[in-house]
């Protein structure tokens, strides 16, 4: 296993392409979901993300991809967020939260993947937030895969409480 993730970024024929490297995880997501943001924020409507060297994902990191699919669903014009390259354990994870509902899942060999258009520049590397885990980011990941589909409520209750119980702590100090 690789201990070292990161989340690779760049706009290549008219899309935005991010490339997981390692693990996709709660510490690599934040970075994600504000690159992302931003990159809306800008205009940007078609996200393609790369799992070809992604060994697996936590579910902060699917709910921070399902945040940014929701957040372009609700969109005007053409929005489209495809992750491409699944390996067999990725791809069957994002199927049994329903995720391939909101968005198009692709495994690795599959034909119709779209290619990386030849680079211009390096993809820059995505940072992280200095500090240590994001409550708040996890809480809003975990209630993206609830809204993507509501089977996850009972999968992530526990979490769900745990979370808004530290962010109610949190508020209160």
């Amino acid at each position: 296993m690789n201990d070292k993730s990161a989340v690779l970024a760049g706009s290549f024929g008219g899309a935005i392409w991010l490339r997981v490297i390692g693990r996709g995880t709660f510490q690599t997501s934040a970075g994600l979901k504000r690159y992302c943001k931003d990159m809306i924020d800008r205009g940007q409507r078609k996200f393609v993300i790369d799992l070809s060297q992604c060994e697996l994902m936590d579910s902060t990191f699917m709910g921070a991809i399902t945040g940014i699919a929701l957040t372009l669903r609700d969109k005007s014009g053409h929005c489209s967020l495809e992750v491409i390259h699944a390996n067999d354990r990725n791809a069957s994870l994002l199927h049994n939260l329903g995720l391939d509902q909101l968005f198009t899942v692709r495994k690795i060999g599959d034909p119709n993947s779209p290619q990386l258009p030849e680079p211009s520049q390096p993809m820059q590397q995505l940072t992280q937030p200095p500090s240590g885990p994001d409550t708040s980011h996890i809480l809003d990941a975990h209630k993206a895969l609830i809204q993507a589909d509501e089977s996850n409520a009972y999968r992530f209750r526990d979490v769900l409480e745990l979370l808004e119980k530290e962010e109610k702590e949190k508020k209160n100090n």
